[in-house]
C-alpha cells in the first residue's frame, strides 16, 4: 500500500518506473497509472471518468493497485473514484491535499453531471492527506508531493526525482490551469510555477492533467503565461 513519508527519505537514484496515460471523460483529463515493475504495484492518479477503461488498463498491467491519488479535487479528475474502487479486488486508500476537501461534497461533484460525469448515490471522501514535501511510496518508488496552490487551494504535483513530474492542472504544455473557478487564485498559480516547478531540472518530463507531455525547460522558456526571469 502507498504510504506517506517525508521526502528526505526518498532514494537518491529512483528505480525504473512505468507510467501510462489514459485520457478520460468529456473534458479529456489525463488519468495516470504509475507502476513500480519490481514490486508490481500501481498507483492510479486522477480517475475522472470511464472507470472500466482505467480498470482494464490496470488489469492488463498484471499488477496490484495499491492506492489512488488526486492532484486536485475537480470533478473531471475524481468522479470515477468510487467506480474504480468497486472494481478492485480490495479497497485502497485515496490521497488528496486537505485544502481541496471542500470539492468532495455533493454540490461540487454535481457540477460534472451536465458533462456526463457520474454522481454516485454514496460519495466517498479521501482517506489520507497529502502534505507539501511529503511523499507517496509505490513499491520502491517514492513520489515527492509538491504543493502548488492556484488552480485550487489544494493542488499538488507528484515528482519522481530524476524521472518526471505529474503536474495536474497547475502546468500544461504551453498553458496553465484556470483560476476563475471558486478557490482559484491567479497570483498563487504564478508563484507556484515560478518557485516550485521551474527550478526543477531542465530535462524533467512533465505529464499534465490535460494534453500532451512537455519538459520543464520548454515551459520555462516557451510558456506564454509564465516565463522565468531569464526566459
Amino acid at each position: 500500500m502507498p504510504s506517506s513519508e517525508h521526502a528526505s527519505d526518498a532514494e537518491q537514484t529512483p528505480p525504473e518506473a512505468l507510467i501510462e496515460r489514459v485520457a478520460v471523460g468529456q473534458l479529456e483529463a489525463n488519468c495516470y497509472l504509475v507502476t513500480c515493475p519490481q514490486a508490481r504495484e500501481t498507483l492510479i492518479v486522477d480517475p475522472g471518468a470511464e472507470a472500466e477503461r482505467i480498470l482494464a488498463r490496470a488489469r492488463a498491467l498484471g499488477t496490484r493497485v495499491t492506492g489512488i491519488a488526486h492532484t486536485h479535487g475537480h470533478f473531471d479528475h475524481i468522479s470515477a473514484t468510487e467506480a474504480v474502487q468497486a472494481g478492485l479486488p480490495e479497497r485502497v486508500p485515496v490521497w488528496v491535499h486537505p485544502a481541496d476537501l471542500y470539492l468532495y461534497d455533493r454540490r461540487a461533484r454535481a457540477l460534472g453531471v451536465p458533462y456526463g460525469y457520474p454522481l454516485p448515490a454514496d460519495l466517498s471522501l479521501p482517506d489520507e492527506r497529502l502534505t507539501d514535501d511529503g511523499a507517496l511510496r509505490v513499491g520502491r518508488l517514492r513520489l515527492t508531493v509538491i504543493a502548488t496552490p492556484g488552480h485550487t487551494p489544494g493542488s499538488i504535483c507528484l515528482h519522481l526525482p530524476g524521472r518526471w513530474l505529474l503536474s495536474g492542472d497547475t502546468l500544461f504544455r504551453r498553458g496553465i490551469g484556470r483560476t476563475d473557478l471558486p478557490g482559484g487564485e491567479e497570483d498563487a498559480i504564478y508563484e507556484s510555477i515560478l518557485t516550485r516547478l521551474y527550478p526543477l531540472p531542465d530535462e524533467l518530463a512533465v505529464y499534465p492533467g490535460h494534453g500532451d507531455e512537455t519538459t520543464i525547460a520548454e515551459e520555462r522558456h516557451e510558456n506564454p503565461f509564465v516565463q522565468a526571469a531569464d526566459g
